[in-house]
């Protein structure tokens, strides 16, 4: 993974001479290397990586299209950065306006002295297009995903806990490659299920529906996948609200495409719910952005006005919550293409009971 050519393209269609990208996850995204501390200054002709001692030389070893400099507390990240602008004759860069902090806003700007001009839109929309072999990444996590599911199925009914269910999983998700999870597992038992994203407990699974909600993070990149399942047998509303669900996330699924508005493939999954009856149990969007974040920018929601671009990866998890009796979601991720979308997610969606 290394995008600083196509961040250097993308400059001019923002009105920036350069960008300094500061966060951890931009810059992986830009250089493809991962540290906790460091920063990217990126201009028209040439590029510069800084970090410091505990990560230059793997830097030194991974950073391609950039010149790796070590940042010391002699020589910090903003004196370095200020001279390397300065030689260039740079009086105004883009910066992270959506990550940065006001107080570390107000710091690059004394230490450089070039006026910061918002960029966040720049990196949001070239991360939102996920090329062929990001995909494939984002596939093999959700491969990692579902064995791990799978193998925690003959666990539910052994008198486990919420908590203790959702520490196996993440054990699981590890011993199958991953190199960390996406996020913390969510698995709630009826009726707790009512909670979208409630805090998994110690209480015992028992009878009920019980809702798992899991990624796995591989190579930076996210899977995200929630099932719902039933312990014991369900009654006929249980059945009629997962159905529900189900033929909502069939028809969202069914709108999304590139070019789509984030509300219009929302709106495909809410009326089918509204007209259930059950619209006002569903809270949250139709979807979101999933990428090198488990959420990114983009979102398929009530009020979303993103026009999803080919090469979008997002959620598609519509659900119905009845508060304090149960709730259902359903999650796949889909990938978007101009004539619809490849659905990844390879996991049954017919209800299953334990």
């Amino acid at each position: 993974m290394n995008n600083i050519e196509k961040i250097r393209k993308a400059m001019p269609m923002h009105e920036c001479s350069a960008i300094l990208v500061t966060s951890p996850v931009n810059r992986l995204y830009a250089t493809g290397f991962a540290s906790s501390a460091g920063a990217l200054l990126v201009t028209a002709d040439d590029a510069w990586f800084l970090t410091d001692t505990r990560y230059i030389e793997m830097a030194q070893a991974t950073v391609k299209g950039a010149h790796v400099i070590i940042s010391t507390n002699e020589n910090p990240y903003a004196t370095q950065i200020k001279a390397l602008l300065d030689k260039s004759s740079i009086t105004a860069i883009g910066f992270e306006d959506g990550t940065t902090t006001y107080s570390a806003y107000l710091e690059w700007k004394e230490k450089l002295g070039v006026e910061l001009k918002p960029a966040q839109k720049l990196l949001n929309d070239l991360r939102a297009v996920k090329s062929a072999v990001d995909l494939e990444s984002m596939k093999k996590a959700q491969r990692i995903s579902e064995k791990s599911f799978e193998e925690i199925l003959p666990l539910v009914k052994t008198g486990i806990t919420e908590k203790q269910l959702a520490t196996e999983l993440i054990y699981r998700l590890l011993r199958n490659g991953a190199n960390d999870k996406a996020f913390d597992p969510i698995v709630l038992s009826d009726p707790r299920t009512s909670m979208p994203h409630g805090v998994p407990g110690d209480n015992v699974i028992g009878d009920g529906f019980l809702t798992i909600d899991f990624g796995a993070r591989l190579d930076g990149w996210c899977s995200d996948t929630t099932r719902t399942l039933c312990v014991g047998k369900p009654s006929d509303e249980m059945i009629k609200v997962y159905e529900t669900v189900l033929e909502a996330q069939v028809a969202g699924i069914g709108a999304a495409r590139a070019g789509a508005a984030g509300k219009d493939i929302d709106a495909a999954a809410r009326n089918v719910i509204a007209d259930a009856g059950y619209g006002e149990f569903f809270g949250h969007g139709f979807g979101h952005a999933i990428g090198l974040e488990v959420h990114e920018a983009q979102k398929a929601s009530q009020i979303s006005e993103d026009i999803l671009p080919a090469g979008a990866v997002i959620s598609a998890e519509p659900g119905i919550y009845l508060p304090g009796r149960f709730g259902v979601r359903i999650e796949d991720v889909i990938f978007l293409t101009e004539d619809g979308c490849e659905n990844i997610t390879s996991l049954p969606k017919s209800l299953l009971v334990l």
